[in-house]
C-alpha cells in the first residue's frame, strides 16, 4: 500500500471516451536515441535537447544528446547546463544501475529537493560506446504522482539507437525441472541473503501441480523459528485481487452487475466530485481510473480506532485531480469501498467492516482453502508468523513492531490480510485455473477474466485492470500485484500461457529489492534469458546502503537542541488528526497518527528546517517546522497531492 493499470475503452463511460484519443508517440533524438512522447504531453526541440510538458505545465521531462563526458556526473551537469542555461544542482545521490537495455553503463542522480519546493528532481544518464544521453526530471511534484505512468513511459522507452529489444514471445518454456526448480530456490534464497531479508515464503506451481512450497530464513531476528509454507505474513495489497475476486463471486451469483451504478447498490456512496459519483459503476471501484489521487496519509496519520465507514467519509472529502478514465491513479479508500459494497450486498444489516470479513471468509476464503487467510489481527500474529524488520536510521536491519500495520485495517479489503505461503500458492492456482481449483469451479471463467481486462496504463508494458496488473514481460504475459507494508514486500504472478505461477512473501523492507528480480530469474529459467537477476540484486542492495548513508548524512540525531526546544507539545490538523511531541527515554519523541518514533532534525536547501520520525522501517514522517499567524505548525507532505498542516493547539 506504499506510496505504490485499468479499463479498456469499452468500459469507459462515453464522457472518458474522447479523453483517450491521444497516444504516446515514437521518435528519436538528433544521434537517434529512442524515446516515447506520452499523450497529451507537448514537445519542444531545443539543440540537442527534447523536452516533454505535462498538460499542468509545472513539470518537464528532457532528453538531451550530451555526446562524451568524464562520466555520468559530468555528462549530467552538462545535460543541466543545457537545459537551464546555467550550471545545474549538485547531486545529493550518485548511484550505478546495471547496464542493460542497450546502454553500457547507466548511474541515477538525485538532488536535494526544499520541501517548501513541492518538486521533484532527477536525473538517469546513459552511455552507449563513449557517447552520453541524460534524461531530467524537474518540476511539480503533485503532477509527478498523478502523471506517474508518463514518467514510466518516457524512462524505460529510452534506447540507443538501433536497439532491439530481448523477447521470448513465441517461445515455449522449458519444463521446471528440479534442476531448474533448484536454480530458482537457490536463487531467492542467495537474494534473500544479500538484501539481509530474514525470511521468505516461496512457492512455485506450474500445469496446475505445486511443484516447490516453503521457505527461507527466520520468522524474527534473534529467532531459531524457521519459515515454512504455513507462515503468515501480512500480504497489504494482494488483498486487493481477492476483493476483486469477491466482487466476482457477486456478479455470477447475480447480486451485482459489472455496469451497475454503485449509488444504486450502496446509496449513501459519495466522492468529492457529483458529477463522478454519478458515473462511478461497480467497476470503476478498483479501475484506478476515477481520477482520485493516492491519500494513504489520511489513514496513517489518523487517530487509532477509525471505523470501517471511514472509508466512505475519506472518499466524500476526496476530489478528482483528472479526468475520468484519464489516468492511472491508486487510491487505496475507493479500492477499500469494492469490498464493503460488496459485503453490504451480502449482510446489509451488519457493520461494513463484519460484513465484509464474514463474505471474504464465506466466499473466498473457505472454498479456495485459505485455511490460515484472515483479517483477524490477533489471529494473524499468533504462532507461526513472521514478524516484520525494516532498516534503522542507521541502515541496519531490525525487529519492528507490528503497531504501524493497524493502520490500513478500517480499510482492510485494500490490503490488510495475512496469510500463508500454501494459501496464496492457492489463489495464483485458481487464476491459472481461469476460476477452477482443483477440479471444482469457483468463479465463471467470464467473471475471474474481466478483472484482467487492461486498462488505464501504468507503464510503457503494464496496465491495470480490476485489482490486478496485467504485464507484457520481454512478450510474456504476466498477471500479478504486489503488496506493501511496513516490513512486509510481497508478489504473485501468474504466467497463463504457460501454467507457470509464483508466490514470494518476504517480512523486511529490503524484501521489496527481491520482487521483480526473482520474476526475471523465473524468466530466464523458463525461455533461456540473459542472465541478468544476480545482477539486479546485487545493485539493488548497493542503493539500499548507499541511500542509507545519504539519509544518515543528511540527519542531525539526537536532533539540534534548539528546534527540538521551541517545538510544541500538540499540534492538530482537523482533517487529519493530531501530533503529539512528547520525551521518551531521554530523547523527543514524535507520535503522528500511526507513526511513532525519536526525532532527528534536518537543515533543508532552502535553510528552513525539518523534523524527521526516525523509528525503523520505510514509512515515517517528516514535517516542516514552521508558524502561522503566531502559531507553532508542523506540516506534512505526502509525497503525492496532499499537504497537511497541523497547527499548535
Amino acid at each position: 500500500m506504499k506510496f505504490l493499470a485499468a479499463l479498456a475503452l469499452m468500459t469507459l463511460p462515453a464522457a472518458a471516451l474522447a479523453q483517450t484519443v491521444a497516444v504516446d508517440t515514437s521518435g528519436k533524438t538528433a544521434t537517434g536515441v529512442q524515446f516515447v512522447q506520452p499523450k497529451d504531453w507537448t514537445a519542444a526541440r531545443s539543440g540537442q535537447t527534447v523536452t516533454f510538458t505535462a498538460p499542468e505545465g509545472d513539470l518537464r521531462i528532457s532528453v538531451i544528446d550530451v555526446g562524451t563526458a568524464a562520466d555520468g556526473k559530468d555528462a549530467a551537469a552538462k545535460a543541466w547546463t543545457a537545459v537551464r542555461g546555467t550550471a545545474g544542482p549538485e547531486p545529493r545521490l550518485a548511484t550505478p544501475v546495471p547496464a542493460g537495455d542497450g546502454w553500457d553503463e547507466r548511474l541515477a542522480l538525485s538532488y536535494e529537493v526544499a520541501p517548501t519546493e513541492r518538486a521533484v528532481r532527477s536525473a538517469l544518464a546513459l552511455r552507449k560506446g563513449t557517447a552520453w544521453t541524460v534524461l531530467i526530471v524537474d518540476g511539480g511534484a503533485g503532477t509527478a504522482a498523478k502523471r506517474s505512468a508518463a514518467m514510466s513511459v518516457v524512462q524505460a522507452a529510452l534506447k540507443p539507437a538501433g536497439y532491439q529489444a530481448e523477447s521470448f514471445a513465441g517461445k515455449t518454456a522449458h519444463e521446471l525441472t528440479p534442476e531448474r526448480i533448484k536454480l530458482l530456490t537457490d536463487f531467492v534464497d542467495k537474494a534473500r541473503q544479500t538484501l539481509e531479508v530474514p525470511g521468505v515464503g516461496f512457492a512455485l506451481i506450474d500445469d496446475g501441480k505445486i511443484l516447490w512450497q516453503g521457505g527461507f530464513g527466520v520468522r524474527a531476528l534473534g529467532s531459531s523459528a524457521k519459515v515454512d509454507e504455513n507462515t503468515k505474513f501480512m500480504i497489504a495489497s494482494n488483498t486487493k485481487g481477492m476483493t476483486t475476486l469477491l466482487l466476482s463471486v457477486l456478479a455470477d451469483e447475480g447480486k451485482l452487475d459489472w455496469n451497475e451504478k454503485v449509488v444504486d447498490l450502496y446509496p449513501e456512496f459519495r466522492l468529492g466530485n457529483d458529477e463522478v459519483t454519478r458515473s462511478v459503476e461497480v467497476r470503476h471501484l478498483i479501475c484506478a481510473c476515477t481520477g482520485l489521487p493516492r491519500k494513504d496519509y489520511g489513514f496513517i496519520l489518523a487517530d487509532k480506532g477509525q471505523p470501517a465507514a471511514a472509508t466512505f467519509t475519506q472518499l466524500a472529502a476526496t476530489m478528482p485531480t483528472s479526468k475520468f478514465g484519464d489516468l492511472f491513479q491508486y487510491n487505496n479508500q475507493l479500492a477499500s469501498a469494492a469490498g464493503y459494497v460488496g459485503g453490504h450486498i451480502l449482510y446489509p444489516k451488519m457493520e461494513f467492516g463484519a460484513a465484509y470479513d464474514r463474505a471474504m471468509e464465506e466466499k473466498i476464503f473457505k472454498p479456495l482453502g485459505m485455511k490460515d487467510a484472515t483479517f483477524d489481527y490477533a489471529e494473524g500474529m499468533a504462532g507461526n508468523w513472521a514478524a516484520p524488520h525494516g532498516l534503522d536510521i542507521d541502515g541496519k536491519v531490525t525487529l519492528m513492531s507490528n503497531d504501524f500495520n493497524w493502520a490500513p485495517y478500517p480499510y482492510r479489503p485494500a490490503g490488510a490480510a495475512f496469510a500463508t505461503t500454501a494459501d496464496m500458492i492457492r489463489y495464483v492456482k485458481l487464476e491459472l485455473g481461469k476460476g477452477v481449483l482443483d477440479g471444482k469451479r469457483i468463479v465463471s471463467e467470464a467473471n475471474i477474466l474481466k478483472r484482467r481486462e487492461k486498462g488505464v496504463q501504468v507503464g510503457p508494458d503494464s496496465w491495470y485492470g480490476m485489482g490486478l496488473f496485467q504485464m507484457d514481460a520481454k512478450g510474456v504475459n504476466v498477471v500479478t500485484h504486489g503488496g506493501t507494508l511496513l516490513g512486509y514486500h510481497s508478489n504473485w504472478y501468474a504466467l497463463p500461457e504457460s501454467g507457470v505461477g509464483m508466490i514470494i512473501l518476504t517480512n523486511s523492507d529490503p524484501g521489496a529489492s527481491m520482487l521483480a528480480p526473482t520474476l526475471r530469474r523465473l524468466l530466464e529459467i523458463l525461455y533461456d534469458g540473459q542472465p541478468e537477476a544476480e545482477r539486479d540484486v546485487a545493485a539493488a542492495a548497493a542503493r539500499i546502503k548507499a541511500g542509507a548513508e545519504a539519509r544518515r548524512g543528511r540527519l542531525t540525531y539526537p536532533g539540534d537542541p534548539a528546534v527540538l526546544g521551541n517545538l510544541a507539545g500538540h499540534y492538530v490538523d482537523p482533517a487529519v488528526g493530531q501530533i503529539t511531541i512528547s520525551e521518551k527515554n531521554g530523547a523527543k519523541w514524535i507520535k503522528a497518527g500511526f507513526v511513532e518514533g525519536p526525532i532527528a532534525t534536518r537543515k533543508n536547501a532552502d535553510g528552513t528546517v525539518s523534523i524527521v520520525s526516525v523509528g525503523p522501517g520505510s514509512i515515517g514522517v517528516e514535517a516542516l517546522v514552521g508558524v502561522k499567524d503566531g502559531k507553532r505548525t508542523l506540516t506534512i507532505n505526502d509525497g503525492q497531492q496532499n499537504q497537511y498542516v497541523y497547527v499548535e493547539d
